[in-house]
């Protein structure tokens, strides 16, 4: 018996299955999709890999290698994730071992180490102080904490004689909670009986034994005995040594928690135009078809009930329900709402849990002890089985992109498992991605609308400011008149106001008055940015930081500027014209602790703050009825982006933080500030005109030969010597333009909109095209080449529609 093996070693040589013997004693365990440890190349050094088939034959048997190790008992990969990594590591140029880790909770992830063992104790005799490291014990951890570097000399000499060696070692992350328990063992009437038995002052066994004649029969953790009846362990044990009561040890899950408990809900009264969504959507799960459904609603309209209702009848008809949303922020308020319905049966799966609240997430979801997932990104891969309907919220989103290899998009995931399980796909937004649009005007997708508030509400009315008068008049970059305004109408009625700048930080940069000097990072080709609250200037690329100067490193002046603003400036800012309102901010640097999202968010929901300013991260999904102004400070931080989605995620993103006024019965007004107040984004946003934006965009995008009408490739090399990056991208762009076909467009090579970052140049390509196979097989060979491309010090990046661009 001979297993198949995708190793831990990300390199193209690697990038397929090597065979292994398969020892009598695992033959009767080892399955497809299961973690084992084997030993790897000339040192045989130990490795862990995935078992991706089984063979009965094999050839040139005498030289394989054995496998050593089984890390589970039971498959991590089920059938349907193993051929899902294949198509994925080819669909997107990427290593399979790669894709396979990403499947799993990073705890799952192989640590390795190596250690000293000595083969022939007797002959340390001559070598007393190696002798001393292995006095009581034959293998010594070989680490900076239990080796001196002083002795690598006579190691290396001991090692070359065999009187040493190096062994390798393949450490398992993934550990289990244990906690104590404690069950009863008699009958009412012995506890009755031991209790009239007791001393008056043995006061702490008497509520012991209250407990036990009241317990169920079965296990309960020890400590939650004691926290309740106020008992220590001293009584507990000594009640198991009178025969009271058995102890014993259990696993336990690390099941992530919220800052408030859920209440339960019950489905609310669809309207008719969430009853014809609804209706479409159910039919499908219920005779399933493989269909991809466009939930096209304005904020406001309820998507989210029918995405409840829609799980409900999956699960009725016993299948499972995976729902996506697009970043941590949206999690909290949207995990509240999923087990407000769905209770204990739901599973969350995001990066801001512990890794060992997502190893037991993942572990009750591949045990089948919970059906409805609600996750970020990766909770694309939760093992389900027996889906029936995997719903994409906000599916414009460009976080469902991952930027780092393996480079895939959850939606393409989620069309490939909803394709497997002949499941419901469903895809909702208010401000669809234009790529989704298109397919569901060519039929590809089935369009639902939603054209009108669930609350019967209207739309919140938006007025556009013009900075440029604005600032004339009053001085002021960050709050116009009409915005200050507005905040103080709304402070005085008790209201609720959220304000976004997406920008966090102090200050863009500072600058010397006297000669130009801006600080800049010394990694990256950008300007650091200024972080009144640590005092130091920090680049938000590598994280590079440095204190805040009092004087010009060039000059010696101390005529220092900060120029720009921040999430930080504008609460010191808000702090200094409005001293009587209480302002929460939100973004990566206030919500970096575990719980900080739904902490910030449970305060704000709570009316402990009247004003809640943050990043884009709180224009999506955020649903609190006393919010009734939305202040967007700048409408033209995405607008300038180097980008052809520019004036795309300029749209959605007014359109979004908009839609977080007037959501309940009372009415609703943005101010939106802007520099650029005739463009067509800014414009169509101010009415939320999604059809009139989709089709002014999509003829720009024809002309200018861009998605949906052409496909698109990025291709980025990165070097740590500018000349290099341009040599290698000139040469494989030269390469290239022999084997694409004539209708493909190549744009570049040129330096990328950041030319160095973390210490290396960079060069990119951008390809556009419709239909290249060409293309493609040129670039799974220079996926090929990009290892020895990395001899040579050179990073090579293949990004399928990126999204992007900087």
């Amino acid at each position: 018996m001979y297993a198949q093996v995708i190793v831990d070693v990300p390199t193209m040589q690697t990038n397929r299955p090597y065979t292994y013997r398969v020892p009598a004693a695992m033959k009767e365990i080892l399955q497809r999709g299961m973690r084992v440890v084997v030993p790897f190349g000339k040192g045989n050094r130990l490795v862990q890999g995935f078992v991706v088939a089984i063979k009965e034959n094999a050839e040139q048997v005498e030289k394989l290698k054995e496998v050593i190790q089984v890390v589970e008992i039971e498959p991590v990969l089920n059938e349907e994730l193993l051929q899902l990594g294949a198509w994925l590591a080819d669909y997107n140029f990427a290593f399979q071992i790669s894709v396979l880790q990403t499947m799993l909770p990073n705890v799952m992830r192989a640590k390795y180490g190596k250690v000293l063992r000595v083969l022939e104790p007797e002959k340390l005799r001559d070598w007393p102080q190696v002798a001393l490291m292995f006095a009581d014990r034959k293998e010594v951890p070989f680490d900076n904490d239990n080796v001196d570097h002083e002795l690598l000399p006579q190691l290396l000499k001991l090692q070359k004689q065999n009187v040493i060696e190096i062994g390798y070692l393949v450490k398992n992350r993934a550990k289990v909670k244990m906690v104590n328990v404690l069950k009863s063992i008699k009958d009412m009437s012995f506890y009755q009986e031991q209790l009239q038995k007791l001393r008056s002052s043995a006061v702490k066994q008497a509520r012991l034994l209250s407990f036990l004649m009241h317990a169920p029969s079965k296990f309960v953790p020890v400590k939650d005995v004691i926290k309740r009846y106020n008992l220590d362990y001293a009584v507990i044990n000594q009640a198991e040594t009178k025969g009271w009561l058995v102890q014993d040890q259990m696993e336990s899950y690390r099941i992530p928690k919220l800052q408030t408990p859920v209440q339960p809900s019950q489905p609310l009264e669809l309207n008719a135009e969430q009853q014809k969504a609804y209706d479409a959507i159910t039919a499908n799960i219920v005779e399933p078809e493989k269909r991809t459904f466009l939930l096209e609603g304005v904020t406001g309209s309820g998507k989210t009930e029918v995405y409840l209702q829609a799980i409900a009848k999956a699960l009725s008809i016993g299948k499972t329900a995976l729902m996506l949303v697009p970043e941590i922020t949206l999690t909290p308020q949207m995990v509240r709402r999923v087990k407000s319905r769905f209770g204990d049966d739901v599973a969350v799966m995001h990066s801001g849990l512990s890794d060992g609240e997502r190893y037991d997430e993942w572990r009750r979801i591949q045990r089948q002890e919970v059906h409805v997932v609600v996750g970020a990104r990766s909770a694309v891969f939760a093992p389900l089985i027996n889906i029936g309907l995997i719903i994409i919220d906000e599916e414009h989103e460009t976080s469902y992109k991952q930027d780092d290899n393996p480079r895939y998009h959850a939606r393409d995931v989620a069309q490939w498992r909803s394709d497997y399980h002949n499941a419901t796909l469903l895809l909702g937004s208010a401000t669809p991605s234009l790529e989704s649009r298109a397919r569901a005007q060519k039929g590809v997708y089935q369009l639902l609308t939603l054209t009108q508030r669930a609350t019967r509400g209207a739309l919140p009315t938006t007025e556009i400011v013009d900075m440029r008068e604005a600032i004339k008049y009053n001085n002021d970059d960050v709050l116009s008149p009409q915005l200050l305004t507005s905040m103080q109408e709304r402070l005085a009625r008790q209201e609720q106001i959220v304000l976004m700048l997406n920008r966090r930080g102090y200050a863009n940069f500072i600058i010397c008055r006297d000669c130009g000097y801006t600080p800049r990072c010394v990694n990256c080709d950008v300007a650091l940015t200024v972080h009144k609250d640590v005092g130091r200037l920090v680049c938000h690329y590598c994280g590079y930081s440095e204190t805040i100067p009092r004087q010009c490193k060039i000059c010696g002046s101390k005529r220092i500027r900060q120029f720009g603003t921040g999430t930080q400036k504008v609460v010191e800012h808000l702090n200094e014209i409005l001293p009587e309102a209480h302002v929460l901010r939100m973004d990566v640097d206030t919500t970096r602790k575990k719980g900080s999202v739904d902490k910030l968010l449970t305060a704000f929901g709570d009316h402990k703050a009247d004003i809640l300013l943050g990043t884009q991260m709180i224009a999506k999904g955020l649903d609190f009825p006393n919010v009734t102004l939305v202040g967007i400070l700048n409408a033209d931080t995405t607008l300038t982006l180097p980008d052809f989605r520019a004036s795309e995620r300029t749209f959605q993103l007014l359109t979004q933080v908009s839609g977080r006024a007037g959501r309940a019965d009372k009415p609703g007004n943005v101010i939106l500030q802007t520099f650029n107040p005739e463009h067509y984004a800014i414009q169509l946003a101010k009415d939320q005109d999604y059809e009139a934006f989709y089709r002014q965009e999509m003829s720009l995008r024809h002309a200018w030969r861009y998605t949906p009408y052409y496909f698109t490739v990025q291709i980025k090399f990165a070097h740590e010597q500018v000349n290099e990056a341009a040599k290698i991208a000139f040469e494989t762009t030269n390469w290239l333009k022999n084997i694409v076909d004539k209708e493909t467009i190549m744009l570049g090579p040129a330096p990328s909109t950041i030319s160095r970052i973390k210490n290396k140049y960079y060069y990119r390509v951008v390809i556009k095209y419709r239909y290249d196979q060409n293309l493609m097989q040129a670039l799974t060979e220079l996926m090929h080449k990009g290892q020895q491309l990395q001899r040579q010090g050179v990073t090579l990046m293949i990004d399928r529609e990126p999204t992007n661009f900087m």
